[in-house]
């Protein structure tokens, strides 16, 4: 496809809706059907953005996007859409972009730990992410509550509370409803939809390092490949416990990678090595009071402390601030020492506890 083609739009037949040949483009059967280009996924999902879409076309566009699997161009095409519309600050910076959208189901969301370690170190983290569309999940903003720490719910409350403590999460409901919106049909469609991918790709405040939990290890690539369409100086991509950005130090970890510098882009992978020997085994149930206790240094969880730990080091690492693997353990370890025990005495979790 030239580059003119590639910036074309699809002509909308007469008496039928503008939003009809882009389903149709999708849905033309094996040999007529094909991806969309970067400029086609864009002006999409700006309609789908803008409430300019019918209910059964949304849901047949999203279906015929998951049968046929979206393409980086496309991921990308649809980000653009997403971050032109949320319009954020452009002096607000943040050094990390972290995204929150998978829940917990066999542990507790020990990188709430390692998000405040790197707050803690000096970085400025943004978080993002969606809640409540997979029962039987704990969610991030479930466990903030419960230690007193409030989800943002502008850019102005974002501003505030990076400036205040280096880390602030804001929901996806909160700056890209309708997507948020989208995120909830996974319960109606009975399938994840391309939705739950460019969503950890939006990277709103243009953070120089992206870190993006995925649960397939086939998406790896897909995100890879989008982060540098999308011009991301650094993106990482793991399988995280759960699908979330942490760590399951039970098992070696495979990093993959992509980076911008003056020599253009590329993808790279790395490895870190399990942890234990023996697997732990999945707690009873997930406690905010456990993990607090954990925090005060009342009580140990060995693989708690681990994953909040060792995935700290993977964020310290890959934003730079250490130059090994072993370096930046060594550097996520002094941060745990020098936590503030006493920082949640007072949070509600520790007055039910």
């Amino acid at each position: 496809m030239s580059e003119q083609d590639a910036n074309q739009l699809p002509e909308t037949k007469p008496g039928e809706h503008p939003f009809a040949p882009y389903v149709r483009i999708l849905g033309k059967g094996k040999r007529g059907s094909r991806s969309f280009s970067r400029a086609e996924a864009r002006q999409a999902m700006a309609m789908i953005l803008a409430g300019q879409v019918e209910p059964v076309q949304l849901g047949a566009f999203l279906m015929l996007l998951r049968v046929k699997e979206e393409t980086p161009e496309e991921l990308a095409g649809f980000v653009d859409a997403v971050r032109e519309a949320a319009e954020p600050p452009a002096a607000l910076a943040v050094d990390l972009d972290w995204s929150s959208y998978a829940g917990k189901r066999r542990h507790a969301p020990w990188f709430l730990f390692s998000l405040l370690l790197l707050a803690q170190h000096g970085l400025r983290v943004f978080v993002h992410g969606a809640e409540g569309h997979t029962p039987e999940r704990l969610y991030l903003t479930e466990v903030m509550t419960e230690f007193g720490l409030q989800p943002a719910q502008s850019w102005q409350q974002v501003s505030e509370q990076l400036d205040a403590g280096g880390f602030s999460y804001m929901p996806l409901s909160a700056f890209a409803p309708r997507l948020a919106e989208m995120i909830d049909l996974r319960p109606i469609l009975g399938l994840r939809s391309p939705v739950h991918s460019l969503s950890r790709l939006i990277n709103p405040l243009s953070a120089r390092t992206v870190l993006q939990g995925i649960f397939h290890p086939p998406y790896a690539g897909l995100h890879q490949n989008a982060g540098l369409l999308l011009g991301y100086q650094r993106i990482a991509v793991i399988r995280g416990e759960g699908g979330e950005i942490e760590r399951n130090p039970d098992n070696a970890l495979k990093v993959f990678r992509a980076r911008q510098d003056d020599t253009g882009g590329r993808t790279e992978e790395d490895n870190w090595p399990a942890l234990f020997e023996r697997r732990h085994l999945k707690p009873e149930t997930l406690s905010p009071e456990q993990m607090l206790s954990v925090w005060q240094g009342r009580s140990e969880d060995s693989y708690g402390e681990a994953a909040t730990l060792s995935t700290a080091a993977l964020a310290l690492f890959e934003c730079g601030q250490a130059d090994s693997q072993e370096a930046a353990m060594t550097m996520a370890e002094r941060l745990w020492q020098d936590r503030d025990r006493q920082r949640f005495d007072s949070a509600p979790v520790a007055r039910v506890g």
